[in-house]
């Protein structure tokens, strides 16, 4: 029996943390004095590590105010997340539903690659009781950010799943990019932070409409019944 293992994008692919983000990016600006970015442009970069985002948001910005923006937003992110938990992280439908289904699968194997730090993704775990679901988590700490495939590469390392039977399912065009540059198929999800035809473009095999449609997506990429 041939393992084969399911990658999952975090915020916007499993978790709509949208109202999150966006409040800490806006008091990450504000606590500088800044004005911060339109709604749209926060999401376009959500799935980025925090540096990356930052410059693309503002790019060429000085190191020290880049630095002082990365430890705003952190800092917004924990608070925000102390006062109002899980309330801003919920499950997509279907969402959890689907991992534990999926989990149940002898052949199948789960994995995350997220912009999150570690920090953030262990109290997620935490939150929703979900460590034990999967047995591999990449997060930004430890990689280059999407799409370089680092993450992705290392999640087949540690699993020891072929580029062959692995598939990442995202929101984002760097999610897509991401599994590309890493020599595996890639599944988009219409619920989250980026256009469908943007996926599509980016090379998703295809794009699901809701969680429900993943198993189907699956068997027809692995050509199982």
């Amino acid at each position: 029996m041939s393992l084969k293992l399911v990658i999952f994008d975090v915020d916007g692919t499993l978790i709509d943390s949208q109202a999150h983000i966006v409040a800490s990016m806006n008091g990450a600006f504000e606590g500088l004095g800044l004005t911060p970015p339109a709604r749209e442009a926060t999401l376009s970069i959500v799935g980025l590590s925090l540096p990356v985002a930052i410059d693309r948001l503002v790019p060429g910005m000085d190191a020290a105010t880049q630095s002082a923006l990365v430890e705003g937003y952190k800092n917004s992110f924990m608070r925000l997340r102390v006062e109002n938990g899980a309330a801003l992280s919920p499950f997509y439908p279907g969402a959890r539903e689907m991992l534990d289904r999926l989990a149940g699968e002898d052949e199948l194997l789960l994995g995350i690659a997220t912009g999150k730090s570690r920090r953030g993704m262990e109290h997620l775990f935490d939150m929703h009781g979900i460590r034990p679901l999967f047995q591999t988590v990449q997060v930004a700490d430890d990689h280059p950010s999407k799409p370089h495939p680092a993450m992705i590469e290392a999640c087949l390392a540690e699993t020891g799943v072929d580029t062959s039977h692995a598939v990442i399912l995202g929101d984002t065009v760097f999610d897509i990019e991401m599994g590309r540059n890493a020599g595996i198929q890639a599944i988009g999800v219409s619920w989250g932070y980026h256009p469908v035809e943007d996926l599509k473009a980016a090379g998703a095999e295809r794009v699901l409409g809701e969680f429900g449609q993943l198993e189907e997506a699956l068997n027809e990429i692995w050509g199982t019944a």
